[in-house]
């Protein structure tokens, strides 16, 4: 590394074309103290962008993000998107929310992805470890969550979720609102893809991630880009990076819009984040999920790991219960599903769970604006949650 902290703007074994040479001349320059907190990635790095949030991001050329590591990817570009579903409706409100890294006005050069700098090690609770929605045999994962699971295939799904910084009691402990696509089997080889936002202990901001394995979260899948897997095609989208504002209560509710689904042509699994086309999940990482879904589910999730006989404070979405209604509570509307012809269809039926109800619960309604929905969420310890 240059004795001033900056990296050298272009990779010793790479051939640069002389565009991104002229790119590289203008990456921002970060002082010592920031360059070596966070560990950086192995990838040349054409620009470096300072958060106000203290993340550090890294505009890395596309073909050579960590995806192309993967031994089924190797050697292969960044995919073009293919057709969105049909039946897609206009947000019914507009969200208004940014992330931070992009607060001065920064971007990262066309043909480059930005990623969020790494810290030494992946904390533990940055891990999903073993974990499934609703069946998870860890009891210290709590979920409030809404599964769509009939005789049909699903190809996708998409739903608006409002935007929350609910707060986070102790280390090791997160608080997220999620979709989760799985097939496959729990215990041996279940396949997931997850996106939405989470809270990390410690953090003020909630995060946009996503999450995938193949195995049953045992040695496949990380978050975000932490792994070989999913290739990220967009320049403007850091993946675990900060997101703001958030909804507040009895104030104005922050939405994002989240779409997934399998572009039948390829078999890629494509990733939308509020009218932004992320990137996508190749078919080759996936056993059952590179034919379809079979399960859906919307929610919330949180780790307890309070104090022993003690029940996390950690909140589940805004921290209120699903009875304190809009502007108060979480909540998810306009669940759809992708069927086999590439269509968005709304949400029919859906089952609800709450394992402990006393502490997180989740209500559902269905009306002609909403479609189907459901608050969700709870304050954790309380009165009825000791």
């Amino acid at each position: 590394m240059a004795s001033n902290g900056c990296r050298p703007s272009l990779p010793i074994h790479a051939v640069v074309s002389l565009v991104l040479l002229l790119l590289a001349a203008a990456a921002t320059c970060l002082p010592a103290s920031a360059a070596n907190s966070p560990k950086q990635s192995n990838k040349p790095s054409l620009k470096t962008v300072q958060s106000p949030d203290g993340d550090i991001i890294d505009c890395v050329p596309s073909h050579l993000q960590p995806a192309f590591d993967h031994p089924k990817l190797k050697g292969l570009k960044p995919l073009e998107p293919p057709e969105r579903p049909k039946g897609r409706k206009a947000k019914s409100m507009a969200g208004g929310v940014t992330q931070l890294w992009r607060a001065s006005g920064e971007t990262c050069p066309q043909g480059t992805v930005p990623i969020r700098r790494k810290a030494l090690r992946v904390r533990k609770y940055e891990r999903k470890l073993v974990e499934g929605a609703g069946e998870s045999p860890f009891t210290n994962h709590e979920y409030a969550v809404g599964t769509v699971k009939d005789e049909n295939l699903y190809y996708g799904a998409e739903a608006t979720y409002n935007v929350w910084a609910p707060a986070v009691a102790n280390n090791g402990e997160f608080s997220l609102s999620q979709i989760w696509l799985t097939s496959g089997t729990y215990a041996t080889n279940l396949n997931t893809i997850e996106a939405g936002w989470q809270v990390l202990y410690g953090q003020s901001y909630p995060r946009f991630f996503i999450y995938w394995t193949a195995d049953a979260y045992k040695s496949t899948g990380c978050y975000n880009l932490q792994c070989a897997g999913f290739v990220q095609t967009d320049t403007n989208i850091v993946l675990g990076g900060s997101i703001s504002p958030t909804s507040t209560y009895n104030g104005k509710q922050i939405e994002v819009e989240i779409l997934v689904w399998k572009d039948k042509k390829d078999g890629n699994w494509w990733l939308e984040w509020d009218s932004t086309v992320v990137g996508y999940w190749p078919s080759s990482l996936f056993s059952h999920l590179a034919d379809n879904a079979t399960t859906v589910q919307f929610g919330g999730e949180i780790v307890n790991k309070g104090p022993s006989g003690v029940h996390t404070a950690t909140h589940m979405g805004s921290g209120y219960f699903p009875e304190e209604g809009f502007g108060r509570a979480a909540y998810i509307h306009n669940l759809q599903v992708v069927d086999a012809t590439n269509t968005l269809v709304p949400v029919q039926s859906l089952s609800l769970t709450a394992g402990k109800p006393n502490c997180y619960n989740i209500t559902k309604g269905v009306n002609s604006d909403w479609g189907m929905y459901f608050f969700f969420g709870g304050p954790g310890r309380s009165d009825v949650c000791p």
